[in-house]
C-alpha cells in the first residue's frame, strides 16, 4: 500500500455488527462511520456494552462486520481472506492494550526489535529503530531491562515502542493506561501523543477516562450503535 497523506488512514463506513446470544438478537453497530487521518489521535468513548472492543476489532480487521467497510489507507479491507487481512494488519498496523502483553525472557530492546525482524529487517536496522523510539519514551537506560525489571510505566511504554516498531500508518488503542495509576497514566499518555504527532500515524484510542480524551485532537462517542463526533469541551 502506498502512503496518502490527504486520505484517511482508516476509514470506517457503515458498519453494522449484531450477536445472537440465548435466542436473542443483540445489535452493536447500527452504521457506524467515521475516517481518521495521519497525525490525529482519535479519543473512542463510550459507555460499557457499547461495543467499543468490537469496533476495534473490527478496524484493526480481527472481526469481520455483519455489512460495512473498513478501508485502510484507501483499500476496502472488509471482504479480504484471512491471509490478505493478516498481511494488512502486520504492514500497516499497531496494537496496544490495556496489558503490555510483552514477552518476559526479552529485554525491553529485544520486545520492540521483534515484530521487526518477523518482518524481514535486519537486527541492526531493528535495535537502531528500537533504541530510538525507547529513547523518545525516556527509557533509554533501561533497553537491556526485561520487563519484569520494569515499572509498569515503563512496560506500556515499551508496548507502545513495539507498537510503532514498524512505523504503521494506523494505531489501534484498547485502554492503553487503564492499567496504571493516574500519575503515570497521565504521563504515558502525554507521550503517547507525542510520539503520534511525531510519527505522523492515525490513531483511534478507547478509553474510559475523559480528562485524557479530551487531551487528543478529536472525540467520538459511541452511542446506540452509531459514532457521533463531540466537541471536547463538552465532555464532562
Amino acid at each position: 500500500m502506498q502512503y496518502a497523506p490527504h486520505h484517511p488512514a482508516l476509514e470506517l463506513k457503515a458498519l453494522q455488527r449484531t450477536f445472537h446470544q440465548g435466542g436473542r438478537e443483540i445489535p452493536v453497530l447500527n452504521g457506524a462511520s467515521v475516517a481518521i487521518y495521519p497525525g490525529q489521535a482519535v479519543a473512542l468513548v463510550g459507555p460499557s456494552g457499547a461495543g467499543k472492543s468490537t469496533l476495534l476489532h473490527i478496524a484493526g480487521l480481527l472481526e469481520t462486520p455483519d455489512s460495512g467497510h473498513v478501508f485502510v489507507n484507501g483499500v476496502d479491507c472488509a471482504q479480504m481472506t484471512d491471509t490478505e487481512r493478516t498481511r494488512v494488519r502486520r504492514l500497516e498496523m499497531g496494537f496496544v492494550y490495556q496489558f503490555h502483553q510483552l514477552l518476559p525472557e526479552f529485554s525491553a530492546l529485544e520486545n520492540v526489535c521483534m515484530p521487526q525482524m518477523i518482518r524481514g529487517t535486519s537486527r541492526r536496522e531493528a535495535e537502531k529503530r528500537a533504541t530510538e523510539l525507547l529513547a523518545l519514551l525516556g527509557l533509554g537506560a533501561r533497553l537491556d531491562h526485561r520487563p519484569a525489571q520494569l515499572s509498569g510505566g515503563e512496560q506500556q511504554r515499551t508496548a507502545i515502542a513495539r507498537a510503532l516498531a514498524n512505523a504503521p500508518r494506523l494505531l489501534l488503542a484498547d485502554e492503553p493506561t487503564g492499567n496504571l495509576d493516574p500519575n503515570t497514566s497521565n504521563a504515558v499518555f502525554h507521550e503517547l501523543i507525542g510520539l503520534i504527532t511525531h510519527t505522523g500515524v492515525a490513531a483511534l484510542i478507547a478509553t474510559h477516562n475523559l480528562e485524557l480524551a479530551r487531551a487528543m485532537h478529536r472525540i467520538i462517542r459511541l452511542e446506540n450503535g452509531v459514532l457521533v463526533e463531540i466537541d471536547p469541551a463538552s465532555v464532562r
